[in-house]
């Protein structure tokens, strides 16, 4: 079985997590549709979109594994983080465009799926915690920096046009007030770009397991549109003049957010 991530130590007091970008289905293929291969509902190209974080000393934990054999980014209880809203389970069933992942008969059982936290789930988070508490010993605090990307238009989760930068802290309770103003203001001010602050996305259930607004560990997700930086149709590609745009605004988020 394939190491469940790809881990990069930094020395720094920033972690960035990449938990939707695998795209590995391993044994876990046996049993799905055609659909599941497509892969289209990863957070494609993310790593090379952040690999400045590498410059900034940053330790960088990502993920192999496609989030349609496990979601990281779910709670493992199967708990919803939008009640209420349509939502992907743990081990999803459907794709965004809800088409199914599983052949009849062939969807994740309960002791399939609790495999599939022991084997991906655990470790990942294990690893988070870990890194965390590594930095917060080296430096007395973590800035955790959860990134994700979807298309601009999902019809399951949203009406029209997502914004381009949808910032995350769950209405303020897993970062400091100064820091989410400092990272919301250089999104706002980004000409050609919109973005929002808690809106469709309050940031997922690692934003909101790790980080505390009082600290010693804050963080915020950033829900990316691909449109700023890729195709958004198969297959998939990134695109080097877009992404040009874009990176060095999520780069000035970034130092805003780690600034003291």
């Amino acid at each position: 079985m394939t190491e469940p991530f790809e881990l990069h130590e930094g020395e720094s007091p920033l972690i960035v997590s990449f938990p939707h970008v695998g795209t590995e289905l391993g044994e876990f293929v046996e049993g799905m549709t055609a659909a599941a291969p497509v892969l289209a509902d990863t957070d494609w190209h993310l790593p090379r979109l952040y690999d400045f974080t590498a410059d900034m000393g940053a330790t960088r934990l990502i993920a192999r594994y496609s989030r349609y054999v496990i979601d990281l980014n779910r709670d493992p209880s199967g708990a919803s983080l939008y009640p209420g809203q349509n939502v992907t389970e743990l081990c999803p069933t459907s794709t965004f465009a809800e088409e199914p992942l599983y052949l009849p008969g062939r969807t994740p059982d309960r002791a399939e799926v609790g495999r599939r936290v022991s084997l991906i789930w655990k470790p990942y988070h294990e690893t988070l915690k870990a890194q965390i508490a590594r930095v917060v010993a080296k430096h007395g605090h973590a800035l955790l920096w959860d990134a994700h990307s979807i298309r601009s238009r999902v019809p399951r989760f949203f009406e029209g046009r997502l914004p381009d930068f949808n910032l995350g802290t769950n209405l303020g309770a897993t970062c400091g007030h100064e820091r989410e103003r400092r990272v919301a203001l250089v999104a706002e001010a980004a000409e050609g770009y919109s973005a929002v602050l808690n809106g469709r996305f309050k940031g997922g259930y690692i934003t909101r397991r790790y980080g505390r607004a009082a600290g010693p560990v804050e963080s915020f997700q950033l829900e990316l549109a691909q449109c700023t930086y890729m195709d958004e149709s198969q297959p998939f590609g990134y695109d080097p003049a877009l992404a040009a745009g874009v990176q060095p605004v999520i780069r000035r988020m970034i130092e805003a957010f780690v600034a003291p």
